[in-house]
């Protein structure tokens, strides 16, 4: 299951564009398993696959052998295993880049939609880097990512119609009954359509947030005592600076700005107005 913070996003992103919010939440979490950022040398980063197979393909020959000999690429899918954590998977992304950065960004799925970077030009974008850098922006720039995707691939009448057996094919291939795309699918959005959304007067906003709330929220800290620029973009200080909050005012330590959070704020920042 999703944060509030990321249910809040994909909420926005379906209200932006009239589509059932429930149905779109359905599919990032059956893509993501349910998560949609992770903490990689202290940024918020989307999730990834990296793709030996594909970096292979991407490569110009003469760059080929070194990379097969550094572990990084391979002939055939399946050839060398998967590294279990993201840290690992960033990391070969990094490795990867020193040989050929496109060819690296090509070779991962990015986001909670696992847009494989090597549809970048067939997406519309003007690089596979361009496309990593829309999955980096954020848990909306993710989603539009996926969208891209779906429009592209023409599944967005399926989706509509919530008939997830043609989804599922259109987005997961032939063999998606293997792994009960489907299915789940429509499991995640009987859930997601019977969940009533919290909707306090702001937005949670946790890691990865980005805008004019998250400026608020930096304001508001900064006006209390924190230490913290109001850039509108939720990185490891606004974390830091909202847990710190937190822990003085005897909430919940989790770092996301959620109702009791912002609660907690708005009193003290009318007694401030009030006392000024």
């Amino acid at each position: 299951m999703f944060s509030d913070f990321v249910e809040a996003e994909i909420r926005s992103v379906a209200q932006e564009r009239g589509m059932d919010a429930a149905a779109l939440l359905a599919v990032a979490e059956v893509e993501s398993g349910g998560q949609a950022l992770i903490e990689v040398n202290g940024r918020p980063m989307p999730l990834i696959l990296y793709e030996f197979h594909v970096f292979h393909r991407q490569l110009r020959p003469a760059a080929r052998a070194a990379a097969v000999g550094a572990g990084l690429a391979a002939p055939r899918w399946g050839q060398l295993p998967y590294p279990r954590t993201q840290r690992e998977r960033y990391a070969l992304l990094e490795r990867a880049r020193m040989i050929d950065s496109e060819a690296a960004y090509a070779a991962c799925s990015w986001g909670v939609g696992q847009v494989l970077g090597e549809n970048a030009r067939w997406l519309d974008y003007e690089s596979a880097e361009a496309l990593a850098q829309e999955a980096m922006s954020g848990v909306a720039g993710q989603v539009r990512l996926m969208l891209r995707f779906i429009e592209r691939r023409g599944l967005t009448a399926a989706l509509a119609r919530r008939d997830w057996t043609a989804f599922a094919h259109g987005y997961n291939g032939p063999l998606h009954a293997r792994h009960d795309y489907a299915g789940r699918m429509a499991r995640a959005h009987a859930r997601w359509s019977s969940q009533r959304p919290a909707r306090p007067g702001r937005p949670p906003l946790g890691i990865g947030a980005r805008g004019a709330h998250v400026a608020a929220l930096q304001q508001a800290l900064a006006r209390l005592g924190a230490d913290i620029a109001a850039d509108g973009a939720f990185g490891r200080a606004t974390q830091s600076a909202v847990r710190a909050f937190q822990a003085e005012h005897g909430l919940v330590r989790d770092g996301v700005a959620g109702p009791a959070t912002w609660t907690r704020l708005n009193a003290l920042l009318a007694q401030d107005f009030v006392a000024a």
